[in-house]
């Protein structure tokens, strides 16, 4: 840091924008509380070790206490300390004890120390959190530092643009990739520069997929409880610096300028690709849990404006996230700090679009959910973000939780339903074909209001939070005990199946049955309507073995496995994918009509194995759950290019035997076989039917009439 003479006042500043911002010779500080009485701003040495200054913030105006350094700039490391009441029956916890992390730091010096210290009340005490702790918990805290004043980040200028209905996504962890790759150097296994290596470019652009979503990179810390245990969160849902990049992932950790140049390196270089990044993001809770828990940032600020408090106890907070606290965004200074957030990440670090984690908080009013919050209202309307991909985890944990299909405007939403119907389907567990017919076009039901498009819903079969895709073809129930947990943690009863023996089996019949499964299933997922996403390493075939809560473990249980990569499999993905861009039908952003089909739009019809169109019998028949669908263009279809009036028809048939289907009239040829029986691309004899392969999803194509 830049030794600095410090002033010995500190003159009334502006009130935004929020956190610090290095202008006019000096340094301008704006924090947000509305109900401390003053706050103090601390500066630390270079390291953060010892205090050297503190002086008082002006104001409030507004709700913002603001404050003018001057002689000073980027480098200087600070934090801060608010005083007023505290009344924890009234939901206020101030303690200027407590050293606190600004919210709006885009650079982070240090790391949380767990320590009793860090609670705002002393633990063990009779009053337990009404008590009101003494000791400055300085030592245990990180502490913010002065970041240059902020530019357009290099992503901006060459970011790809994908539109949704050509997005294949490709959910990824930085480290989880890297980190044994063989065509990685070993320096950069582990951080941004390796996820932007030629060699990681190289397997996203032959698979085809063409925005990664990364789990998240923002500044988190590891719970208390899993640090006792000597484990970390390793997938990173626990942020606590909202504007600037995680150093877990950096070749210089310890600079936080350079963590952040790193991260914007890294979006330029996979734009120069093609490819797009999303971030997933975590605005629905804080590292500091519930009312026991520590006051790092936003507690110590104003626990009162920033969390949901319970209505019967404001003493208690509202928990609808399942992690101790619920961010109050309803408010329209909290609203704020996530939209200053969000535009950096686009702005400032080049990014493409959010993957919004329990997303339902962020539109949680008074009376609950609300698609029409003010959240939304704000999000949409913001010029910076209007380029920005937006997608929805469409729950969260509370009695009104499950929204799928609710979210406003352009979001995109994941589709647990797709999901376990898939999965359901093609394991023969009890899903019949008109609830496969309903997640394979997109789930209409779900969807198609609004003006909303088929590629609103965001189709996958397994993400991070789950079985891999191997594993639920292997496993019968999860197998979670390394977590610590007693196997109490992660889903139960996720569809799953073994086939005949629990993990890893040498019964060729047992084998060549969950090829097929895994095979139809990433078919169905990659050629249904919508959008389809990947969990990374399912085309190499990962395991975990059977641990389907893998949040705590950074290890090669959770790192992609090169050495053992099923390249058959990824080959398939990638042939799967070249035939989604090949084919307009595939990729049809627009609802599927009942024939004949409109100008510009396409039709499909429901066959019955006999080739008939599917009836109300037919649907509700659940011995038989083999059927096709055929999709058709108009003849003067603009969207279809060349191939506007060609057919596709695309079998399933989940039976372990094959199935004869009766071919609607024409000339067909083999698309793709999930099974790997029938060579693609060959031509069928002009005959009437083709006998469909066990457990096998069969796409034909003609280009006639």
């Amino acid at each position: 840091m830049t030794s600095f003479k410090l002033p010995d006042q500190m003159q009334p500043g502006r009130a935004e924008p929020m956190g610090s911002f290095a202008r006019d010779g000096g340094v301008n500080f704006a924090v947000f509380s509305e109900h401390a009485t003053r706050i103090e701003l601390c500066l630390f040495d270079a390291d953060g070790v010892r205090e050297l200054r503190r002086y008082e913030l002006a104001g409030p105006d507004d709700g913002v206490f603001h404050g003018f350094l001057p002689g000073v700039g980027p480098g200087l490391v600070y934090g801060l300390r608010a005083h007023g009441p505290h009344q924890p029956e009234a939901g206020h916890r101030f303690n200027a004890r407590k050293l606190l992390l600004d919210p709006c730091a885009r650079e982070i010096v240090g790391r949380v120390h767990w320590s009793p210290e860090l609670h705002g009340y002393t633990t063990g005490h009779p009053d337990g959190t009404r008590s009101l702790d003494a000791r400055d918990s300085a030592p245990a805290m990180p502490k913010a530092r002065v970041a240059p004043p902020p530019q357009a980040a290099p992503g901006c200028l060459n970011a790809p643009r994908i539109d949704p209905a050509d997005m294949v996504l490709y959910e990824v962890h930085v480290k989880g990739f890297t980190m044994q790759h063989p065509g990685i150097p070993a320096e950069l296994r582990g951080t941004y520069a390796g996820l932007s290596h030629p060699a990681a470019i190289a397997h996203f652009k032959a698979l085809g997929v063409t925005t990664l979503s990364l789990l998240p990179v923002q500044y988190h810390v590891d719970e208390p409880a899993l640090a006792a245990r000597g484990m970390i969160n390793y997938w990173g849902y626990n942020t606590l610096g909202f504007f600037c990049a995680d150093p877990r992932f950096a070749q210089s950790p310890d600079d936080p300028a350079a963590v952040n140049a790193e991260f914007r390196a890294m979006v330029a270089t996979l734009h120069d690709a093609g490819l797009e990044v999303v971030l997933d993001v975590v605005y629905n809770h804080t590292p500091e849990g519930d009312e026991t828990g520590a006051t790092l940032a936003f507690r110590g600020l104003d626990h009162a404006a920033w969390y949901r408090l319970s209505h019967d106890d404001k003493s208690r907070c509202e928990n609808l996230t399942g992690c101790g606290n619920t961010v109050n965004a309803a408010h329209p200074r909290i609203t704020q700090f996530v939209l200053d957030s969000l535009r950096c990440w686009v702005h400032e670090f080049g990014v493409d679009g959010f993957r919004f984690d329990l997303a339902p908080v962020l539109g949680r009013t008074r009376h609950g959910f609300d698609p029409h919050a003010g959240f939304f209202h704000a999000l949409r309307q913001d010029p910076v973000l209007a380029r920005a991909h937006l997608i929805a985890e469409p729950w969260d944990v509370a009695y009104d939780g499950y929204q799928v299909g609710r979210f406003p405007g352009r979001f995109l939403e994941w589709n647990d339903k797709f999901r376990d119907s898939v999965r359901r389907y093609w394991l023969g567990s009890g899903v019949g074909r008109g609830e496969l017919a309903r997640r394979f076009t997109a789930s209409s039901d779900l969807f198609h209001h609004g003006a909303r498009r088929p590629s609103a819903s965001i189709n996958y079969i397994a993400v991070h939070d789950g079985f891999t895709l191997a594993d639920l073809v292997s496993y019968s129930t999860k197998h979670n005990h390394a977590n610590g947990e007693n196997n109490r943690d992660g889903r139960d009863g996720e569809p799953c199946a073994n086939f005949g023996a629990e993990g890893p089996s040498d019964d060729p019949a047992i084998v060549e049955t969950r090829r097929r499964v895994r095979r139809a299933m990433m078919a169905t997922l990659l050629l249904a309507q919508g959008t389809p996403m990947i969990n990374a390493g399912d085309e190499i075939g990962r395991t975990q073995q059977g641990n389907n809560n893998a949040y705590c473990q950074d290890s090669p249980l959770t790192w992609l496995d090169w050495a053992h990569a099923d390249v058959a499999f990824q080959a398939f993905v990638a042939e799967l994918l070249a035939l989604r861009r090949a084919e307009p039908a595939l990729r049809h952003d627009r609802w599927f009509r009942a024939p004949p089909a409109a100008r510009g739009e396409r039709s499909l019809a429901w066959l019955t194995p006999a080739g008939r169109e599917m009836s109300v019998a037919d649907w509700h028949d659940t011995a038989h759950p083999a059927f096709a669908c055929q999709i058709l263009g108009s003849p003067m279809d603009p969207a279809g290019g060349e191939h506007g009036s060609a057919r596709l028809l695309l079998a399933f048939n989940p039976e372990a035997r094959p199935q004869a289907f009766v071919l609607p009239s024409g000339l067909w040829q083999v698309a793709i076989d999930s099974s790997g029986e029938l060579q693609g691309g060959h031509a069928l004899p002009a005959v009437a039917t083709v006998t469909v392969p066990a457990r096998a999803l069969l796409v034909l194509r003609s280009n006639g009439h």
